[in-house]
């Protein structure tokens, strides 16, 4: 019989996973990882206790959480990665020949060693790409420190508990805002909509004095469960968001990339928001 894992995100209502074969369990200086083996969802990285990627679904999350600021920016050359240990983020960026240089600042060491080994498919060698510089530290102390300017900054945090928490925060905003090259564009991962709706209305009121242009877009990942996970956008150049999905589809096929969720009509469509969440945002 395969043992039985809850998550612990919410109080009141879980979802639960078969665990087959645990292929590694630690407590770090940061948080207590886990990675196991699940029949439908392959393996599954757990960090305290919540679901954090799975090998079934990541392409999701990661490919819209790139692409998408990357193909409406239209010229980025730098990325920053804040967080994203696993290197789904990291091998989606480098997708783009374009892309001449990408920072990614992890907190934990050890998340990305677990990842190397337990899960390669999601970062997929993107570790060892030459434009890559890989450093541990916390996000939002690089981001307030560093001279570096970059085009698109994507923030793969945690749930905004524990070490994750300080990367909702206006500081942490702030510091990305200083370090974008004008016409830069920010995306943070931001819940799910449904199940956390004060997350979406506190990043909107702390981004939108910062930014002239503040949105949210959003892809139903199975494995978040309650809705749509929605990711938030925050530029100073309203044109990126504008674009219409045949210059979205002119930029997709000049990169040349392959994806298995993200297309320019996804693109497009991602901004369409259900009425609840723009009600929440709007009160």
């Amino acid at each position: 019989m395969s043992k039985i894992w809850s998550e612990t995100l919410y109080d009141a209502y879980g979802q639960s996973f078969a665990i087959d074969k645990v292929y590694f369990e630690s407590k770090t200086e940061h948080q207590h990882l886990m990675i196991f083996h699940n029949a439908m969802f392959g393996r599954v990285m757990v960090l305290d206790g919540i679901v954090q990627t799975t090998e079934k679904d990541e392409f999701i999350y990661h490919e819209m959480l790139t692409h998408t600021p990357i193909l409406a920016h239209g010229n980025a050359k730098r990325v920053l990665i804040i967080g994203g240990g696993d290197g789904g983020i990291l091998r989606e960026v480098c997708k783009h020949t374009s892309i001449e240089h990408v920072t990614q600042v992890e907190i934990d060491q050890a998340v990305i060693d677990m990842a190397k080994e337990y899960l390669p498919k999601h970062s997929n060698g993107a570790f060892d790409d030459p434009r890559a510089n890989i450093i541990i530290d916390d996000g939002i102390k690089f981001v307030t420190e560093t001279d570096e300017k970059f085009d698109i900054i994507i923030s793969d945090s945690t749930d905004p508990i524990g070490p994750g928490e300080v990367l909702f925060t206006s500081t942490f905003y702030d510091g990305c805002k200083r370090c974008l090259n004008k016409d830069g564009i920010l995306v943070t991962q931001n819940g799910v909509a449904f199940m956390q709706p004060d997350e979406v209305v506190t990043t909107s009121k702390r981004l939108a004095p910062l930014f002239s242009d503040t949105c949210f877009y959003g892809a139903a990942v199975p494995t978040y469960i309650g809705g749509i996970m929605t990711f938030a956008w925050a530029t100073n150049n309203i044109q990126c968001r504008m674009q219409d999905v045949t210059a979205i589809r002119q930029r997709y096929s000049a990169a040349n990339i392959t994806t298995r969720y993200y297309n320019p009509d996804i693109h497009i469509a991602a901004f369409a928001l259900p009425q609840y969440v723009i009600d929440a945002i709007n009160e």
